[in-house]
């Protein structure tokens, strides 16, 4: 899209947030152009007035796009599906629909709510992310022995494989035996083969550390 740079989306957004890159790949995905504003969690800035008042849950991502303000990530994706329906990203059978929703939600609401900054902080355990990825992985491994093919479900990318991604990304990070999981990993490989995919990998975004940084 060529837009006046005024009118393009704007994205609140760190660039390690799991919930943060489901939403970069998705407008990436479907070819939204959007300005990016850096929102640190590691020095609180979502806990700001300022940014209180854009987002009252105080989290990443905020995305202002269509004259209003989204917040959680998921919502966002609905959105996007719904009004930029090119390119999509749930699948018109019902059923795989549904299905793609369970993977969805089985990472979105089992497995990172858990294991973000804030939880583990709280809970002090520097085992605790490994310990409940590796948990939930064995359920989701199930499930994608069934639908999986290139993707999570079938050769079609969806928002199971968007949602996927970063999760692998962050057990990696805490170094979970993904040898265990061989399906969920081969599909995380594959994911970042995708030009939408490697444009919102958080080693490519703007707040990236400089020691990180991938071009």
């Amino acid at each position: 899209m060529n837009r006046d740079k005024m009118n393009l989306p704007t994205f609140y957004s760190y660039y390690r947030s799991s919930c943060s890159w489901r939403v970069r790949t998705t407008l990436n995905w479907k070819g939204i152009d959007y300005e990016t504003i850096p929102i640190s969690l590691i020095k609180d800035e979502q806990k700001t007035s300022e940014y209180a008042f854009l987002n009252p849950f105080q989290v990443v991502p905020t995305l202002e796009i269509d004259g209003t303000l989204l917040t959680q990530s998921i919502a966002i994706l609905e959105y996007l599906e719904e009004t930029r329906p090119e390119k999509p990203l749930l699948p018109k059978d019902p059923i795989k629909r549904a299905l793609v929703r369970s993977l969805v939600q089985a990472i979105a609401s089992d497995t990172q709510p858990i294991t973000n900054l804030r939880v583990i902080k709280y809970a002090g355990k520097e085992e605790w992310p490994k310990y409940w990825m590796t948990y939930n992985f064995q359920f989701i491994e199930v499930q994608l022995s069934s639908t999986a093919k290139e993707y999570c479900m079938g050769d079609e990318v969806t928002f199971a494989d968007v949602c996927l991604v970063p999760q692998v990304y962050n057990a990696l990070r805490v170094e979970v035996d993904m040898t265990k999981f061989p399906i969920i990993h081969r599909i995380y490989i594959k994911c970042l083969e995708l030009d939408a995919f490697k444009a919102a990998h958080p080693h490519r975004q703007i707040d990236c550390p400089s020691e990180l940084k991938e071009t």
